[in-house]
């Protein structure tokens, strides 16, 4: 008996020296499933970032044949021209503010329609159906609401004996209209994502709680957060980057005006290529901004990401 014991396990061990043997190989042959998408995103997205790069140290006007090597002169306008900070300023605004107001009030959302109320589905649809709609298409539809002439609110100020009030053409209201329709239009994926980081999180940690006499505050700060981090660490990443390259919306509403003061890094970008033929101060400004979303956002992901708990 004991030899047979004792053959058994020779064998075993050799099955599994035989797999290691053979498992780099498996490893490796998988290399390959990876080559599709890397050659994509090389061509849709190094490849470019690198020739902006190169195009950042011309006068390239965007449309002719020569471009004239000029060394660091666009970075020393960059950092000299006004409009550079007034645009990032803004970028700033749209990125971190959305991401604020799009993560408090999906959480809340989610908090609510995590409880067994009434009509949970068609409500759940409700906050999530602007998240289908095209960006420039939700922008021109705010514009319609918010246009001084023929506009939805000053047509009902009107109706109550009010003034009208350009709110597109205030330089000081219009950057805080663009956040709060960007944050109307994409609350729904914030919620999405909370919601199902609550229903993952056990029962088992509240009734305990509940035992021990912790009021409702308290299981929210001490089970729900820490449990929720995950969630939060993706939606934080995802809406600080969605907002820092922000550009459709403000095309709709503001068209980046008046003058510069509702312009994005986006928007600033897209002037100076295409109305100015400017491209290599266009270069200039994108290689700004991707320094600034990859900068703010690992930031956001290592913060984040080492206040996160295991369950």
């Amino acid at each position: 008996m004991s030899e047979y014991v004792r053959e058994s396990h020779q064998s075993v061990v050799q099955k599994k020296v035989k797999s290691n043997v053979h498992k780099p190989k498996k490893q490796k042959s998988l290399w390959w499933m990876y080559l599709p998408a890397l050659l994509v995103v090389s061509l849709f997205i190094i490849y470019p970032f690198l020739n902006g790069i190169r195009v950042s140290f011309t006068d390239w006007n965007g449309f002719s044949q020569t471009r004239n090597y000029i060394g660091f002169e666009q970075y020393t306008r960059m950092l000299r021209d006004p409009d550079t900070w007034l645009v990032v300023k803004n970028t700033l605004l749209y990125g971190i503010g959305s991401t604020i107001f799009q993560n408090v009030i999906g959480l809340l959302y989610a908090l609510l329609l995590n409880k067994s109320i009434r009509f949970k589905s068609f409500t759940r649809t409700i906050i999530y159906l602007p998240v289908i709609i095209s960006p420039l298409v939700m922008g021109y539809i705010w514009y319609f609401f918010f246009a001084y002439q023929g506009g939805a609110l000053n047509d009902a100020f009107t109706l109550f004996g009010l003034s009208p009030v350009n709110a597109l053409g205030n330089p000081d209201l219009n950057p805080w209209i663009i956040v709060f329709v960007n944050t109307y239009q994409f609350v729904g994926i914030a919620m999405i994502i909370y919601l199902a980081g609550l229903q993952s999180i056990s029962k088992d940690f509240y009734e305990a709680a509940q035992i021990d006499g912790a009021s409702i505050f308290q299981q929210f700060k001490k089970i729900t957060l820490p449990l929720l981090m995950p969630a939060i660490t993706i939606n934080m990443v995802l809406n600080v980057i969605g907002g820092l390259k922000l550009f459709d919306v403000i095309i709709a509403l503001t068209g980046g005006g008046p003058g510069n003061a509702s312009q994005s890094m986006s928007t600033f970008m897209y002037d100076l290529y295409f109305s100015r033929q400017d491209a290599g101060y266009a270069a200039t400004q994108g290689v700004l901004m991707a320094l600034i979303i990859l900068v703010i956002s690992l930031l956001a992901l290592f913060y984040f990401k080492r206040k996160e708990v295991d369950a």
